[in-house]
């Protein structure tokens, strides 16, 4: 068992109260529907996200405020999380409750899908941190860093999305 660092845990108004904020928007060619099948397959993050190695859902379906689930991502780090926002179609938004490590103090995902009604859907993921101990002191040159990666990552979601919405691929089963 890795070891466990408790975060503070965050709803969505954590946007507000950061300077640490990250914005991708992508409209994509897919029903809300079919961008939150992506959303709730777990293999599906390890394709687009690039640090993320593993998702462990750890609450059952359907998946509603309070679900958590387990991220490994690269460097050996798990963060524990839980929703505070979830509607299906619409908008999901998950805060960790505890890191692997302990650099993280406060960390909000907030996944918005508007649907523009000619089969597309304008998706925008908004990412927040406040970090603690010698991280805290970066955040200032990792920032742009972050920002050019998040929109890089989401862009491959949206390629991923696109082509499971085509029917050019189907989601692992093992969601």
């Amino acid at each position: 068992m890795s070891e466990y660092f408790e975060c503070t845990k965050v709803g969505v108004e954590f946007l507000e109260q950061t300077k640490n904020t990250f914005v991708a928007t992508e409209v994509i060619k897919a029903s809300p529907e079919q961008i939150f099948d992506v959303f709730e397959n777990a293999h599906s993050w390890t394709v687009w996200a690039m640090p993320i190695q593993k998702v462990e859902w750890t609450s059952p379906q359907p998946y509603v405020v309070g679900t958590t689930r387990s991220v490994h991502m690269m460097g050996g780090m798990i963060g524990y999380e839980e929703f505070v926002e979830w509607e299906r179609g619409k908008r999901m938004a998950f805060t960790f409750t505890g890191c692997s490590k302990d650099a993280t103090e406060k960390f909000l995902e907030d996944y918005r899908v508007t649907d523009l009604g000619d089969g597309t859907c304008e998706v925008q993921w908004h990412m927040a941190m406040d970090t603690r101990g010698f991280s805290r002191n970066l955040m200032f040159l990792t920032r742009p860093i972050m920002q050019f990666a998040n929109r890089r990552m989401f862009s491959k979601f949206k390629k991923f999305t696109e082509s499971y919405a085509a029917g050019d691929i189907t989601l692992d089963s093992t969601s």
